[in-house]
């Protein structure tokens, strides 16, 4: 419903200082303010959900994702044996069920097909998510997980993400330091052993890793980096995700990363000498 109490009250305001001239103004301003006040409630991540919003939120985040994953790993021209144990290894990770794991092979089956549909997924996706913005974030680095899967990001498994990431609404510099974050996560934790049997790399993790884990440059400040470290916690907290309509399979995935990111900080803190 339009918000029209901006428009009243200043405009009244306006006819009063200025007359009708005052009236035209106040009106226009109103407006302005109205706008901003939808924009707010509308994009609130604890917006209510409408009854059976919530239901519809997952199942949009479970096929959509499965599909893209599909996509993704077609996008060399075949789905290699190392793929399909990844996409398996993903579903291991969310913990499905049976029939979950039927659904989720089903999607990942249709992502594969040659006329699928991408863009036309993606936009279905960004219609349904359009008041939970944080839904978006999650989906995207639960997508880049399953592409990092067997170590490695292929070129056109890149582009594809990027595609997706525009269809989606978000900025190419956000997406990129999203990715930068989570590239710098798979190489910190070794990341690919066991997805489709890529060997890991064991070594102990670099501190460069660990300053990109929190996406924070090597010159930052004490204070900025425990502000970095609050804040990617914070954003990966499963009560939060879950208080935020994420699905329980998802949040599994997207909760992993705190421990790396705990890590990494630890590492920090441990060079830098501070508590």
């Amino acid at each position: 419903m339009r918000s029209w109490g901006g428009k009243i009250i200043v405009g009244l305001l306006g006819m009063l200082v200025g007359g009708p001239i005052g009236l035209i103004i106040g009106v226009l301003v109103g407006h302005f303010l109205d706008r901003g006040v939808e924009r707010v409630r509308t994009f609130n991540p604890f917006r209510p959900y409408a009854p059976g919003e919530k239901e519809a939120l997952q199942e949009a985040l479970f096929s959509a994702g499965f599909s893209i994953m599909g996509h993704l790993a077609k996008a060399d021209g075949q789905v290699s044996k190392q793929e399909i144990g990844a996409a398996e290894a993903a579903m291991t990770r969310m913990q499905l069920d049976e029939d979950q794991r039927r659904r989720a092979r089903e999607a990942f089956r249709r992502g594969k097909e040659d006329d699928f549909p991408l863009d036309q997924t993606v936009a279905a996706f960004r219609e349904q998510v359009r008041y939970r913005r944080h839904m978006v974030l999650v989906f995207l680095e639960v997508l880049l997980q399953m592409a990092l899967a067997d170590g490695e990001l292929a070129p056109e498994e890149e582009r594809i993400l990027f595609r997706v990431a525009e269809g989606l609404g978000v900025p190419e510099a956000q997406f990129r330091q999203i990715l930068n974050m989570i590239l710098a996560q798979s190489r910190f934790s070794g990341a690919g052993a066991g997805a489709g049997g890529a060997a890991a790399d064991r070594s102990r993790p670099s501190l460069s890793q660990a300053y990109q884990v929190l996406g924070v440059s090597e010159s930052a400040s004490d204070q900025e980096i425990k502000k970095a470290y609050r804040k990617r916690m914070s954003e990966n907290h499963p009560d939060k995700l879950a208080a935020r309509g994420v699905p329980e399979e998802m949040i599994r995935v997207a909760t992993e990363k705190t421990a790396e990111i705990g890590k990494a900080y630890e590492m920090i803190k441990e060079s830098r000498g501070f508590r």
